[in-house]
């Protein structure tokens, strides 16, 4: 079953006295890139993450957001913070020294305004202990996954029926190829005669072993069956991989060079305008569908 790296997953969790919001999603990538955007001050809840995605995942730029929002019934406590407050004092204290140096009058800040200012205050939850909390929200994890890897599965299938409709494009225009090759051989046939003939009328001796070398010699940079014939296996090994179970997009990868290669011989040795044309189609199509294979796992 072929997989695509490109995937989206959300859901909402609640639990030890939180309830969080998860955003994970994926585009293809060469290898396994994992960026994180979880709070810090759980402990040990990042590597825990990285760790359940590492074997869940093979390929992909993958990124996961988890927001955590305190519930209001959540005991906290609200406390001020001494160092803080001292130097809102002292602050407060220089500023009202220098006015007054000034003949500046200023009106006291009640304690509602010196506990407003930032800093002053701090909550916390009477409870530091955040390991109960990375075990519920690690609980959540594998249902994000499974719905996550669900739609990396639907995006393969359809991928998978994309690049199987360009295999048999392959297919069909290597058959053509092939009807061209035969079609080529009378009319290279007939010029090849022809242009000996003009050679014969011209030259005053003729070395018949050079000449059979030369046609030879001809007859081999003009062959394709070896081109048709590795055309034909890669798309072969290439309905297998479709097939085939797992990461298969290296494998992937490395037969779309293949493909391209053939094609470019094919282009080369060509000499003929229906056989170019074919090849140019050829290279359009494998071109089409490497872009496909880029998304595969």
């Amino acid at each position: 079953m072929t997989i695509s790296m490109t995937g989206f997953a959300a859901g909402k969790g609640h639990g030890a006295g939180v309830s969080w919001t998860w955003d994970l999603r994926s585009v293809n990538g060469k290898g396994l890139d994992l960026r994180l955007r979880v709070p810090d001050w759980i402990d040990g809840l990042e590597v825990a993450l990285r760790a359940e995605l590492g074997r869940a995942l093979t390929r992909g730029n993958v990124s996961l957001t988890l927001k955590v929002t305190r519930d209001l019934a959540a005991a906290e406590v609200v406390r001020v913070n001494p160092l803080v407050l001292q130097g809102v004092l002292a602050a407060l204290a220089q500023v009202e020294a220098a006015a007054m140096a000034q003949g500046v009058t200023m009106g006291q800040p009640t304690p509602a305004d010196v506990l407003a200012m930032r800093g002053v205050l701090e909550s916390g939850t009477t409870d530091e202990d955040t390991a109960p909390l990375r075990t519920a929200i690690l609980a959540d994890l594998p249902a994000l996954l499974a719905e996550f890897t669900a739609m990396r599965a639907a995006e393969g299938a359809a991928l998978a029926g994309v690049i199987a409709g360009q295999l048999d494009q392959i297919d069909s225009l290597r058959h053509a190829a092939q009807e061209a090759v035969a079609a080529r051989r009378t009319s290279q046939a007939e010029t090849l005669r022809a242009q000996i003939a003009r050679l014969l009328d011209v030259a005053t001796a003729v070395d018949e072993a050079r000449l059979a070398q030369e046609l030879a010699m001809i007859a081999v940079k003009t062959d394709v069956t070896e081109e048709l014939d590795r055309l034909a296996a890669h798309v072969q090994a290439a309905r297998a991989l479709l097939a085939e179970p797992g990461a298969v997009g290296r494998k992937f990868d490395f037969l779309m060079q293949e493909f391209m290669r053939e094609a470019n011989t094919l282009c080369s040795k060509a000499q003929d305008m229906a056989l170019t044309r074919i090849g140019l189609d050829l290279k359009t199509v494998i071109d089409q569908m490497r872009e496909q294979v880029q998304n595969v796992e």
